[in-house]
């Protein structure tokens, strides 16, 4: 059941709002477990997800009872094995056979035959929410849920269920006990919602048409505008549409009194890609740096090992996204820069500039404000523009179907088009209405409104109460007029996925 569909805006949402409102507080942990568990099963069978509950419950439990004894690292590595099992087995079972296939050709063995396994809806969310679960336990940070309808809870609960963001159980475990609606939460949520399902459907939705466009064009066709287009385009799309729906994500917490962890902050203004990582899907982020990268030792073993870990942890943050060769590639491209921005600064800081190396309890993927400004690594000026252009020249490996569809864009964008007589012309795709839902797409993707908040902030306090006011009125209409506009693209009946169902 998508955010952005009738049934979940106008039947759904407002029923499981109705009934959590009416039933007594003691109840709606059960309300949203149920409207949860319906919510997964309207577009896939829950046995996986309930056998995850399952594990992960008695593994807490487990843990938590040997927490001061040898055989807790040896409870919590089964548990860790497990969870990769499952989502080795049901989200990477093809890859790999498809690898082993292909290694043991040369062999004349016979293939490997798995059969076509089907990807679950929202795997690589619930493993990762399950697995930092019995973590967190066993570092003693949390404790085990003893209720195991509140362990179903915390792994299926709607919001955040499919696409994140991805939620440590130390974070959010009291408000499960307690939590308390309020009407400016309430109001609040509403307008955080509205404001993501605007990024779906009026931007991200648009903005898709021009980017499936172009990559689907044949690469004898393509022309430098038309790569350079789709791949600008694709920039925005996903932006718009996994940001769209972490703002869905977070609106629908905080209308039942949750509050989850912010997911980006404007990343396409960042100055260097270590600042993009900061701001670009934060609690997967955290989560690989906490829960991975820490462990493996981060930067507290010397140079050489800080490297090997980033480059490890960038290449699991691509295999995580997907099963394929050209989503590693993604990831180890990103680590590949953090790496030299890494030794950027340290020849900087040799060098006696005022360079700025990222403590050794952070490591690489530190929390996300503030980031470093781009002087401090050196790039000055031109930080912006390299790492928008790194991000985008990134995008379009992660976009592709293959190794061959992402050389032929890059070879376009790089002044190397297809070799064909006529060549695809962008201005096929750009319609007003596409000029215009780019220009709003690049403003928006700037922390102007931010900007102007603090300027009324700073402001002398009748101009900030006008100023505020101002605000106010204008995010009042800018709301109605944003779900409107949305309700009407819902009514033409497309279907819209968001691109990290995928994963």
């Amino acid at each position: 059941m998508l955010f952005s569909s009738t049934v979940f805006l106008f039947l759904f949402l407002p029923g499981v709002l109705a009934l959590y409102f009416v039933v007594r507080p003691e109840l709606r942990n059960a309300v949203l477990l149920g409207a949860s568990i319906l919510f997964y099963a309207w577009g896939e069978a829950p046995w996986l997800i309930l056998t995850s509950v399952a594990i992960n419950y008695a593994m807490g439990l487990w843990v938590e009872r040997v927490r001061e004894r040898r055989a807790a690292k040896a409870v919590l590595a089964a548990c860790v094995v497990i969870n990769l099992a499952l989502i080795g087995t049901f989200k990477y079972g093809n890859f790999l056979a498809s690898n082993l296939n292909s290694a043991l050709a040369p062999l004349r063995l016979p293939p490997l035959t798995v059969g076509h396994i089907a990807l679950p809806l929202g795997i690589s969310f619930f493993t990762f929410h399950a697995m930092s679960y019995v973590v967190d336990i066993y570092r003693g940070q949390a404790r085990a849920m003893r209720n195991p309808l509140d362990m179903a809870l915390y792994i299926a609960l709607f919001p955040q269920l499919v696409a994140g963001p991805i939620i440590r159980y130390h974070e959010i475990w009291e408000q499960f006990r307690s939590r308390r609606v309020t009407a400016d939460g309430f109001a609040y949520g509403v307008r955080r919602f509205v404001t993501g399902l605007g990024k779906k459907m009026l931007i991200a939705n648009t903005v898709a048409t021009a980017a499936d466009g172009v990559f689907s064009t044949p690469a004898a066709q393509l022309g430098t505008a038309a790569a350079w287009l789709g791949a600008g385009c694709y920039t925005l799309q996903i932006y718009y549409d996994f940001s769209g729906y972490s703002d869905m994500a977070i609106g629908l917490g905080r209308m039942f009194g949750f509050r989850f962890p912010e997911n980006f902050d404007y990343p396409y203004a960042s100055a260097s890609v270590t600042a993009f990582w900061r701001r670009w899907h934060m609690t997967l982020s955290n989560w690989f740096r906490d829960y991975l990268y820490v462990p493996l030792g981060g930067n507290r073993r010397g140079p050489a090992r800080t490297y090997a870990n980033l480059l490890i942890v960038f290449a699991l943050c691509g295999l995580w996204h997907g099963a394929s060769w050209t989503f590693i590639a993604w990831g180890l491209y990103h680590g590949t820069f953090l790496v030299a921005e890494r030794l950027w600064s340290r020849r900087s800081a040799r060098a006696g500039a005022a360079a700025a190396t990222v403590p050794a309890s952070d490591g690489p993927l530190a929390a996300p404000l503030p980031p470093p400004p781009a002087a401090r690594l050196g790039f000055g000026a031109l930080g912006h523009l390299y790492t928008l252009l790194v991000v985008i020249v990134g995008w379009v490996l992660f976009r592709a179907d293959s190794f061959g569809q992402a050389v032929a864009m890059l070879s376009a964008m790089a002044g190397f088009p297809g070799r064909a007589a006529a060549q695809v012309d962008p201005r096929t795709f750009l319609t007003n209405e596409m000029l215009i839902v780019i220009a709003v797409g690049i403003v928006g993707s700037l922390p102007w409104l931010r900007t102007l908040r603090h300027a009324a902030d700073a402001a002398d306090a009748r101009a900030t109460r006008l100023a505020a006011g101002l605000l106010n009125f204008g995010g009042v209409v800018a709301v109605l007029v944003i779900f409107v506009a949305s309700a009407a693209k819902l009514a033409a009946g497309t279907h819209n996925p968001f691109i990290y169902f995928r994963f």
